[in-house]
């Protein structure tokens, strides 16, 4: 298989937390609908099936109105609370999500967030926004983390 460099979103941050705090943030989905998506979000939860062939289907709804049906499948999940393979599905832009929680300095973890799209049709029609959603979104992580 070639290099899929072309179609990748990457980012990383430090957080203050061990692995398995940042774990619970996506395994629990009371948590995980209190901080998914970028800022000004909230999120409805159809189905959450946390279990490796699991489905998730949500909407977003939009700080302006607009909703976002979204349905993913949780590919690998793997213990213990260090990495997620999410496979998003549809409406838009198929692409698959890794996040990796490594513990870091002590009591803080580097989380590492990389996309990569299926088709480059679908990375340059997402590319112009989803860097600051998705650092939108790890905000909203970092500020749910700091509450629990």
């Amino acid at each position: 298989m070639g290099s899929t460099s072309h179609l990748e979103i990457n980012h990383s941050r430090m957080l203050l937390a061990r692995p398995e705090k940042v774990f619970k943030a996506f395994r629990d989905q009371n948590l995980l609908k209190k901080w998914w998506g970028p800022k000004g979000f909230t999120n409805t939860f159809h189905e959450f099936n946390f279990t490796e062939g699991g489905l998730w289907k949500y909407t977003m709804h939009g700080p302006n109105g607009m909703d976002f049906e979204n349905q993913s499948k949780f590919v690998k999940i793997t213990p213990p609370n260090e990495r997620l393979l999410i496979r998003h599905l549809e409406p838009d832009h198929v692409f698959t999500l890794e996040i990796t929680m490594k513990i870091a300095d002590e009591g803080y973890t580097r989380i590492g967030w990389s996309m990569v799209f299926e088709t480059i049709e679908d990375y340059n029609e997402a590319k112009p926004f989803v860097k600051e959603a998705n650092e939108q979104n790890l905000d909203r992580l970092e500020n749910l983390i700091s509450s629990m």
